[in-house]
């Protein structure tokens, strides 16, 4: 058997066939209800052909109730049932014709319903033969009434009526065809949109970037998971502008917006500007403008990525490079250092003058300085496990601070420090002494000398543990610095005197790590007034010190 046309339910898909079932039930409904008003129509009359006409009516709501329930509950062979029931139709509305007397009565206007029902659900070729039928029953009728009836009009009535049933069949067919398709397409462009849909929810959910998509007005649509755990918790429809966390994308925001040609940006966001105020992230941003000019809407995706973990990446890099590089020169660095410092202990037998005692001093402090810097290089490389029994941070810190003041021939009231009391932290002491005077010596050089203008703070707080912050009334340091800041070989003391080699605090921080802590640099911008701060969190409870 040749394939049905293009509206059979064959070709498709299972979505229409699902829709050409319901249409074909809200026929039946109908039918049943055009049964139940003609019955109570021709009711009213008398006679034997109105008796005959409501027996018709009746069995008509009869087998309308019963192919209402088929199309329900056993859809199959549609256009099996369709051409049963239109068939029904046809014979029914013929007989009610012939019983009204034909022409005369205004019942031919009720085979526009099953005629537009076959035009809409069956292909064109069957509603062509169901209006022919039709149209040949109407010509005979009206040829009976000339013949024998004499009614000169019932032929002319009777072709009007066919010519409009053929042209209802032909207009309703082709708009039902094109409706057909428009909801193939429809259907298709959904599944298609929905199978899009889910994979970039998909994707959304397990990239490791953020994404961010907000409008002109810099309000957020969407937030993918990844975002979420960069920026915290983002309500959808708030403004970035009006996040205090979120004011530094905001401002990107707005100068990306600003930009005539709207290329993509790449922003560096540190975690001090979206408000974390505890985590060293630094985030990069690119901002792209999503192509929806035809849908007179706008939308900005922001892409955001953690550096972190490349960056860190980057040291370990310099750092497998720099522990060859010590590996190499660590012992002719030590024997230089080991022949100044003899040589400084026999001058020291010969010397008696304080002076000459006091250079003396700090030669060898220095000596012993450089021969721990290297010792604590060669342990990072080889990731020597360090000595961190419980250490009173207070009374530490305090002896610290005495020291250095007497090194450095500095105020008493230069440095600020408040004793702590009790706070116990696990650490080891060379490792805290020498991570501390590194930052005092970078607070100092930048403080502007003035009372309390170093400050050393401990905060004990729930949950958070014990810190240790280091801040200066300096200048703060610039973004572009903080970027490389604890970077080795990183240093803009190149200027200087004296400079360094960049190495301090990269290994103050590789201290830190190696002892179970971490060393960030905070900032922050408070009323305009824009400073920052070096904070050592330090991490779990002290262990103690191993027996000898």
């Amino acid at each position: 058997m040749a394939a049905p046309p293009a509206t059979g339910l064959q070709r498709l898909s299972a979505r229409s066939r699902v829709n050409f079932w319901r249409s074909l039930q809200t026929l039946n409904l109908s039918r049943v209800v055009i049964a139940v008003v003609l019955l109570a129509y021709l009711s009213l009359g008398s006679g034997a052909h109105h008796f005959i006409q409501n027996e018709i009516c009746l069995i008509y709501l009869a087998l309308a109730l019963g192919f209402a329930l088929l199309a329900l509950y056993g859809q199959r062979r549609f256009l099996l049932q369709l051409s049963a029931q239109i068939g029904l139709d046809i014979v029914v509305i013929s007989l009610l014709y012939l019983y009204a007397g034909g022409a005369r009565s205004a019942l031919a206007m009720l085979y526009l319903f099953p005629l537009a029902g076959v035009a809409i659900l069956a292909p064109l070729l069957l509603a062509l033969l169901c209006a022919a039928l039709v149209s040949l029953f109407l010509l005979a009728e009206g040829l009976y009434q000339v013949l024998v009836l004499e009614n000169d009009m019932a032929l002319m009535q009777a072709g009007l009526y066919g010519a409009a049933l053929f042209a209802l069949v032909l207009v309703v067919s082709k708009m039902a065809a094109r409706l057909i398709k428009q909801e193939e397409l429809a259907l298709q462009r959904g599944c298609a949109l929905a199978i899009e849909q889910a994979i970039n929810a998909l994707v959304m959910a397990d990239i490791e970037d953020g994404i961010v998509v907000v409008d002109q007005a810099g309000c957020v649509m969407t937030v993918n998971p990844a975002a979420t755990q960069m920026l915290g918790p983002i309500p959808p429809g708030v403004a970035l502008s009006d996040q205090p966390r979120l004011q530094s994308i905001a401002r990107a925001h707005a100068r990306w917006l600003a930009d005539a040609n709207q290329s993509a940006a790449l922003v560096a966001v540190k975690g001090q500007d979206l408000g974390a105020w505890r985590e060293a992230v630094h985030l990069k941003l690119r901002f792209a403008a999503a192509d929806t000019a035809a849908l007179a809407t706008q939308r900005c995706v922001i892409f955001l990525q953690d550096v972190t973990a490349i960056e860190h990446q980057a040291q370990q890099l310099k750092l497998a490079a720099m522990g060859r590089l010590t590996a190499s020169i660590a012992h002719e660095v030590r024997n230089p250092l080991s022949a100044i410092g003899h040589a400084t202990a026999l001058l020291g037998e010969d010397v008696s003058g304080a002076p000459q005692l006091r250079l003396l001093k700090i030669v060898r402090d220095n000596v012993e300085r450089v021969n721990r810097m290297v010792e604590d290089i060669l342990q990072l490389s080889r990731k020597v496990q360090p000595c961190n029994g419980p250490l009173n941070l207070g009374t530490f810190l305090a002896e610290i601070k005495t020291e250095f003041q007497e090194i450095h021939a500095l105020a008493p009231d230069l440095i600020w420090f408040e004793p702590t009391g009790t706070a116990m932290v696990g650490f080891d002491p060379l490792h805290l002494r020498e991570i501390i005077l590194n930052l005092l010596s970078n607070a100092v050089r930048h403080a502007s000398g003035n009372l309390a203008s170093v400050r050393l703070t401990v905060l004990c707080e729930s949950g958070v543990g014990i810190a240790l912050q280091v801040q200066d009334d300096g200048a703060a340091i610039t973004p572009q610095v903080r970027s490389h800041l604890f970077e080795p070989f990183y240093t803009t003391s190149n200027q200087s005197a004296a400079p360094g080699l960049g190495l301090g605090l990269y290994v103050a921080r590789e201290l830190c790590l190696n002892n179970g802590a971490r060393l960030d640099y905070e900032y922050r911008c408070d009323g305009g007034q824009a400073g920052g701060r070096f904070v050592v969190t330090f991490g779990s409870a002290p262990r103690a010190m191993p027996m000898n």
